[in-house]
């Protein structure tokens, strides 16, 4: 059994709060930053990759929390991080959420100006509001809980991503934030958003995120973050490869780097101490090379598979990353024999360490789902120091600390505990088959 004291210790000095936390992308960014973190996640499955890596969890619903548990929220968390499930706003969705943008800028003004929960809840029912794109109003509805709580302060810092069809509802965010009006009873905060291109910050992958970032006055204007890569050329990647490397490179008339390739990421932990990643299967002639045909159509044909060369950013890592097929040469192609990207080599393309301990199942989601943890230190490093992070934290973050099982039992008591208070049925345990009689 765990004592009491060591659960409270990894808890202690926590400052940030990570709503829909995933397998952990925010708290990675943070954790290499040098600053605690507290996630809420009601995935089983991402929980126990949390519980693996040592990050603190709450297993539960963000609603139930705010709800019924906000008192459980240790009283050092003064940043308010998260990013609502983005399914029904991204382009590769049905589209609910895109569809709803003005029905939700309504709500988010009706809870800020004082308005019912209830009846607000009733009426996102009754007007076939995805309760999935409803999930966009909860990090408001934490803040203003914050606010109304007798022995909370307000969050210093709020830092929330999204796919970029939220832009406009942040846009709506940002000014409600900065007037400090109706239930936010005066409280005012600088707030500013941006469209962030992820492979412009070290990402090896093209990916486009709606930030925002707010936090009380007195720390100076939030200053937009500054590109350490340049952008990938979208253009030149369907000049073709040849043609492509006849042209010059924007990083030979630029002050900063290009972007990074697949080949270059895998390559710098391929066979490291440890590692789970090992590309030597791609190597021809020494050289890392491989194309990537995508699981999805693009120009509107679901037939027209997009390809990618190793010697570029990877698509979007999504949770269907596992079904794109990696080819090493184009004879490989014309014989249909195809690889795939391991769990590991996934995470690498999101910039996760090469030994981040991925577990529980629905791995690739997972991942898929996830933060792109080296984003997440631009963003909070502005956020939190008003800088860009150190080329030494950016260095140290592509490897995982060892996690002792003892911390991970303790994270799990901590997270799960008798698990009366985990989402429903979320340890349901299927009973085993019964066998027939002889």
């Amino acid at each position: 059994m765990n004592s009491p004291g060591s659960q409270v210790h990894h808890l202690d000095g926590v400052r940030i709060l990570d709503l829909f936390a995933g397998p952990g992308g925010l708290d990675v960014a943070a954790h290499f930053l040098g600053f605690k973190s507290i996630g809420i996640e009601w995935d089983r499955n991402a929980c126990e990759t949390r519980y693996a890596a040592g990050l603190p969890t709450i297993h539960a619903d963000v609603s139930v929390m705010r709800e019924t548990r906000f008192d459980e929220i240790p009283k050092t968390v003064d940043v308010l991080a998260g990013g609502p499930p983005c399914q029904s706003f991204s382009v590769a969705g049905k589209g609910a959420g895109r569809q709803a943008l003005d029905t939700v800028k309504e709500f988010i003004h009706r809870l800020v100006h004082g308005e019912d929960e209830a009846r607000i809840d009733e009426d996102l029912h009754s007007r076939g509001v995805d309760p999935r794109t409803a999930l966009v109003l909860e990090p408001l509805r934490w803040l203003l809980k914050a606010i109304e709580t007798e022995d909370r302060d307000p969050y210093r810092v709020i830092v929330l991503e999204q796919v970029p069809a939220v832009l406009p509802l942040w846009d709506v965010y940002a000014r409600l934030l900065r007037s400090g009006e109706g239930r936010l009873k005066g409280v005012k905060y600088e707030a500013e958003f941006w469209e962030l291109k992820t492979e412009q910050y070290g990402v090896p992958q093209t990916r486009t995120r709606a930030v925002l970032v707010a936090r009380r006055p007195g720390d100076g204007a939030i200053d937009p973050l500054e590109p350490s890569h340049l952008p990938f050329d979208l253009h030149r990647a369907k000049r073709g490869a040849a043609q492509a490397d006849m042209l010059p490179t924007d990083a030979a008339i630029s002050n900063i780097p290009s972007w990074i390739s697949m080949g270059k990421a895998l390559d710098a932990v391929s066979g490291s101490e440890g590692s789970p990643v090992d590309v030597s299967r791609f190597r021809v002639e020494g050289k890392t090379k491989f194309f990537v045909v995508s699981n999805y159509g693009s120009g509107g044909d679901p037939k027209n598979r997009g390809r990618r060369q190793s010697h570029e950013p990877a698509f979007t890592v999504t949770g269907k990353i596992s079904r794109n097929k990696v080819y090493k040469s184009l004879a490989d192609y014309e014989a249909g024999k195809h690889d795939r990207f391991t769990i590991p080599e996934s995470g690498v393309l999101q910039t996760f360490p090469h030994n981040f301990p991925w577990s529980g199942k629905d791995q690739a989601q997972q991942v898929g789902n996830a933060v792109p943890p080296r984003l997440g230190m631009h963003v909070l490093s502005r956020a939190l120091r008003g800088d860009a992070p150190s080329e030494e934290e950016l260095a140290a973050a592509t490897t995982w600390p060892v996690v002792p099982p003892a911390t991970t039992e303790e994270l799990r008591a901590i997270g799960c505990g008798d698990q009366s208070r985990c989402p429903p049925d979320s340890h349901k345990v299927n009973p085993a088959p019964r066998k027939s009689a002889p």
